[in-house]
């Protein structure tokens, strides 16, 4: 292939700014070639380099005594749990892809994530997922959610890691551009980490997994710009992923790690071979000599540009012990997996590429990646018209409701309140047989085996509360995530993130990430959930909108005692409901106003940290001391669809409740007010004195509001609905609309 001549019109096709294209010139003193320049391209992409977001994720809390690695400095965050073990957990976005080309951009999404946490030496033992899409009257949005849905549920169920928790919302800005998470959780003995680093000189390095072909070339390029008319036509860039692989490739990756014949590994994901290469490099202090013409091809005649490039899945670098070569080599042949030496470690700063005999590039490892050679940026920040516009709106303007019984039934048939059994019945949430809490309550909950504890797990983020309010609604998603994982019996204990924005060099969406980083760090520091990484996504937009910012919120909770677990949902005839936490007329960016009023605006919820840290410690007290039978998160929907979910959530029974209170301020708000720092639990009569004397004790406001009885939802006067209308629309409303 005959190489283009090397201009500045060529640098900025390939999304790399002019001062970046003469930056090239002075790192390696001379004009780079073809190939050169599509390195520097994929590696200075907002993708691979976080140049319009490190220096804003640094101020982050980042330490902590659980925490093993700190953020970013390898392929997944590591926390200790004690028992001499240790969970591996990260999230990261699979959007432009998955806006293109939903199946295999959402399976891929799955992939990568996996591939993350196992070249930790990590069994995955659960995946989740976090959702956006445009309203799902839409026929594109059915679309894309349907594909999305299948591609998650065919990958996880072939790779055999159940997915069993996650969050799905609906709105009008997520139209063009949905976003697609995807967190993985694993397992590793504290003593067989490995990790992401090349050193050594003379270790051979190894390419290792599935072949490599043309697709995803460009693809961290795709992913670090706005979505756009020609996006369709860019399918090429979305990688096409082989779940049965990947299965072989995890094994016989943990058993190379076991056997402790490798420096280091990491998961070819974005950027391919040049990503790996120059991040284990630069980890190391050292470089490396590369011969492209041993990596197993599975297309004719690809260049020296598209092999470095090529984003194939199930592929992984590998730094192999200098005389572990055949060993390595029999256990990935044993798994049918490629196993080729394509090159050796140096000691210097360099990674040399050859194909054919010739010297196709020369590049130091540090200048590529994040915390080297790597641009750093802080962009305008402006803060935008809207905020302070859509805030003066008057919720005391609007008509007060009559007919509650409708509202509560328009309200639990929202596609963002509904049940999501459509989704998650399509999912493996109990292969591995860990599943203790299974998709569909306040969070999922994964035995580990052989001790006596488990993890609770959740994703999180309200993106309407980050859109009225920056920095309160990154607090909110802490916040909420971390009470969701209390509900279940556990401490939250560290958290990764998925921070889906649009075009940062737009003061207003910089503005947005840098409200939402400060929200974030804040929340964390107060509850004690250090960052253990995660990933940014930018230009989330299309040519007529930006999504809502949305930071989504990865909370990994521990439960020191299986025995302490607790359900979401009412299990008793006869006992106490309690509302903990203190009901304020809070309707900004409430799921009330949307779909009652159709509107998004006001301001959202207040939240207080040192009183939720408060609530969820108080909380996880009286469950220790056996005193809770049910704990249900009041968020989206307020209290009314707090208590018809405790309702109708038991698979194994359904429950009546009658509930009686004094409001504060008029009915409606009442009840689908979504002020924060709020607990809807049950507790068994029997225990009412105790409990109540703890909270008092705690200075936990509380109100008992009502007995779980009967078979209809009864509210004062105002609200009287039998279970079954409930569960029907409940359960059966997404169904409605897909159907």
């Amino acid at each position: 292939m005959k190489e283009p001549k090397i201009t500045l019109q060529l640098a900025l096709q390939h999304g790399l700014l002019e001062e970046e294209y003469y930056r090239i010139f002075e790192i390696l003193g001379r004009e780079p070639n073809y190939t050169e320049l599509g390195i520097y391209s994929v590696m200075w992409s907002e993708h691979c380099s976080y140049k319009n977001s490190i220096a804003l994720l640094k101020t982050l809390p980042r330490e902590g005594e659980r925490l093993l690695v700190q953020a970013g400095e390898e392929n997944a965050g590591l926390v200790d749990i004690g028992d001499g073990l240790a969970v591996a957990f990260k999230i990261e976005s699979h959007n432009h892809p998955s806006a293109v080309e939903p199946y295999q951009g959402a399976a891929t999404g799955v992939g990568g994530i996996l591939r993350d946490i196992f070249t930790m030496g990590a069994r995955p033992i659960a995946a989740l997922d976090s959702l956006r899409f445009g309203e799902l009257d839409n026929q594109r949005t059915k679309f894309l959610f349907d594909g999305v849905v299948r591609g998650i549920g065919d990958y996880g169920n072939c790779f055999g890691v159940p997915t069993v928790a996650g969050e799905i919302y609906f709105e009008d800005s997520y139209q063009d551009n949905c976003l697609v998470n995807a967190m993985a959780v694993g397992i590793v003995k504290s003593d067989r980490i490995a990790r992401a680093i090349a050193k050594g000189k003379g270790n051979p390095v190894f390419i290792v997994g599935s072949s490599t072909g043309r697709d995803g070339i460009h693809g961290a390029t795709f992913a670090s710009e706005e979505l756009s008319e020609e996006s369709e036509s860019r399918r090429s860039n979305v990688q096409v992923g082989d779940p049965f692989a990947e299965k072989l490739l995890l094994e016989a990756t943990l058993e190379v790690i076991k056997e402790d014949l490798i420096v280091g590994i990491q998961d070819m994901g974005a950027a391919g071979i040049i990503c790996s290469t120059s991040e284990m490099s630069a980890r190391g202090k050292s470089g490396m000599k590369i011969n492209l013409d041993l990596v197993p091809l599975r297309e004719d005649g690809m260049s020296a540009y598209e092999i470095l490039l090529s984003e194939s899945q199930e592929r992984m670098l590998v730094v192999c012990k200098k005389g572990n070569e055949e060993k390595l080599k029999q256990i990935f042949n044993k798994w049918d997996l490629n196993c080729v030496q394509i090159g050796e470690i140096i000691d210097e700063d360099k990674l040399y590429f050859y194909q054919h005999d010739e010297l196709k590039a020369v590049v130091p490892a540090s200048s590529l990646v994040l915390g080297g050679g790597a641009p750093v940026y802080y962009r305008e920040s402006r803060k935008p018209e809207y905020i302070d516009e859509i805030n003066k709106f008057d919720v005391g303007n609007l008509p007060e409701q009559a007919d509650l019984n409708s509202v509560l039934l328009k309200i639990l048939s929202s596609p963002n309140i509904a049940n999501k059994s459509w989704v998650y019945q399509q999912y493996d949430y109990t292969v591995g047989t860990n599943t203790v809490i299974t998709p569909g309550c306040d969070t999922a909950v994964i035995r580990i085996k052989k001790t006596n504890k488990a993890l609770a797990l959740k994703t999180d983020c309200n993106g309407r509360y980050v859109y009225l309010n920056p920095k309160l609604g990154a607090m909110i998603a802490v916040a909420e995530s971390a009470r969701n994982v209390a509900c279940s019996g556990a401490l939250p204990i560290a958290i990764t993130n998925c921070l889906n924005f649009g075009n940062p060099y737009k003061p207003e969406i910089y503005w947005q990430f840098k409200e939402a980083i400060e929200g974030i760090g804040e929340a964390c520091r107060v509850i004690e959930t250090p960052v253990t990484g995660g990933n940014v996504s930018f230009y989330n937009e299309s040519p007529t909108k930006a999504v809502y910012p949305t930071p989504v919120i990865g909370m990994l909770g521990l439960i020191d005692d299986i025995n302490h677990v607790t359900r979401s949902y009412f299990q008793n005839e006869g006992d106490l409901i309690y509302l903990l936490g203190t009901t304020k007329q809070e309707i900004g960016g409430s799921e009330f106003l949307k779909v009652i009023h159709n509107k998004i605006a006001g301001s959202p919820p207040y939240i207080d940290l040192n009183f939720e840290k408060k609530l969820q410690h108080a909380l996880l007290n009286l469950i220790k001391n056996g005193l809770i039978v049910s704990a249900h998160d009041l968020s989206d929907g307020g209290l009314a669809a707090a208590v018809a979910e405790s309702c109708v959530m038991n698979p194994e029974k359904t429950f009546g409740a009658k509930i009686s209170f004094i409001p504060s301020f008029r009915m409606d708000y009442f009840l689908f007010s979504e002020s924060q720092s709020r607990i809807l639990i049950s507790i068994s009569e029997y225990n009412k004195n105790m409990v109540e004397s703890e909270l008092k004790k705690k200075e936990i406001p509380f109100e008992k509001i009502g007995v779980v009885q009967g078979e209809a939802l009864e509210i004062n006067d105002k609200i009287r609905l039998s279970i079954k209308e409930i569960s029907d629309v409940y359960f059966n409303s997404i169904t409605k609309l897909m159907s």
